[in-house]
């Protein structure tokens, strides 16, 4: 992990900028898959109790070797639409969080979506201020949450939301949140970094930058997260470009490539709108 950059979060915790996100592995391939991210030098690990590998990714962290202290492992709470969440609800589903990660804390514990048209996360946030409390969650935070959100959670509850975890890439650069972010004291963490597609990646500003540094086009991706100081967590099953996404560090986007990067923005989202999110 020594050559990853870390960032310090609101409560003093250091989190690795870049980490590996096992969304849409599924828990059979999991453990092989976080395996060869550890093997590659990645330390931060994220998973969610709604992408049903928590026990894969436990394993692989078992299995390793690796210092419990030199993990930063990341979980989210699935807070479906099937349950108005209570604190006795939240605590609970924290607990079967750990259990299937084999795990007696965790890094940092998201809550994974506003669901903004019932409003109980405000009654979760409330809660995961007492499981960091407890130290059972080193820091804790939220996902996919939007400046009306943040600001009801800091009006209405005694957490500051250490991170929140958004989709973000050059097509969807989220300048307004970030900003506040940068306000509040809140790290931004972004999903689908890459783009979730070849799109992205073969755009030919990309492919020009990729090729002036003698790079892949998702490295360059990755490296201007790094220099926006957004922390990323790509995911990839592929053991090759497992590395490939770790090997961002040995280059420097200019400020010409920077200024490139920013004018991609276009405002596509590739996933749902938090403000009228609420299914599953």
């Amino acid at each position: 992990m020594s050559k990853v950059p870390s960032i310090t979060l609101n409560n003093g915790v250091r989190m690795p900028q870049l980490g590996y996100g096992v969304w849409q592995v599924p828990d059979d391939e999991a453990t092989a898959a976080v395996a060869n991210a550890l093997e590659a030098g990645y330390r931060s690990i994220d998973t969610a109790a709604v992408y049903q590998n928590e026990e894969g990714t436990g394993k692989a962290i078992a299995a390793s070797g690796i210092a419990r202290e030199d993990l930063f492992i990341t979980t989210k709470l699935w807070n479906s639409a099937s349950e108005t969440w209570t604190r006795d609800s939240v605590l609970r589903e924290f607990d079967a969080s750990l259990t299937r990660l084999g795990l007696d804390y965790v890094d940092l514990y998201l809550i994974h979506w506003p669901r903004a048209v019932r409003e109980d996360y405000l009654t979760v946030l409330r809660a995961f201020g007492e499981i960091a409390e407890s130290g059972r969650a080193r820091a804790v935070g939220v996902s996919n949450f939007q400046p009306a959100h943040l600001n009801r959670v800091l009006a209405e509850t005694p957490v500051v939301p250490a991170v929140n975890q958004v989709e973000l890439h050059p097509y969807l650069q989220q300048a307004e949140l970030r900003a506040y972010h940068a306000g509040h004291g809140i790290a931004t963490e972004a999903w689908s970094p890459l783009g979730q597609g070849k799109e992205l990646l073969g755009d030919p500003v990309v492919v020009r930058i990729a090729e002036k540094h003698g790079r892949t086009p998702a490295q360059v991706v990755l490296r201007w997260h790094l220099q926006l100081g957004n922390v990323v967590i790509p995911k990839s099953v592929t053991p090759a470009r497992i590395r490939e996404n770790f090997d961002v560090f040995g280059f420097e986007l200019d400020g010409e490539d920077m200024a490139a990067f920013s004018a991609l923005d276009n405002g596509t989202r590739l996933g749902p709108h938090p403000d009228s999110f609420d299914e599953f």
